[in-house]
């Protein structure tokens, strides 16, 4: 099992309303949305851990 942290930060708010909205429709958990979203986030911009 991964450990998981606490990480706060601001965004927008019909990008947060969105996600909510996501969330209760796939059950989801928006912690686990928002996992995914970094990790293809991260895929994309992997030239940067490349240097």
């Amino acid at each position: 099992m991964s450990q998981r942290v606490p990480y706060a930060t601001k965004i927008e708010k019909d990008l947060k309303e969105k996600l909510i909205k996501l969330s209760e429709l796939s059950r989801i958990p928006q912690s686990k949305l928002m996992d995914e979203a970094i990790e293809d986030l991260l895929k994309k911009h992997a030239a940067f851990f490349e240097k």
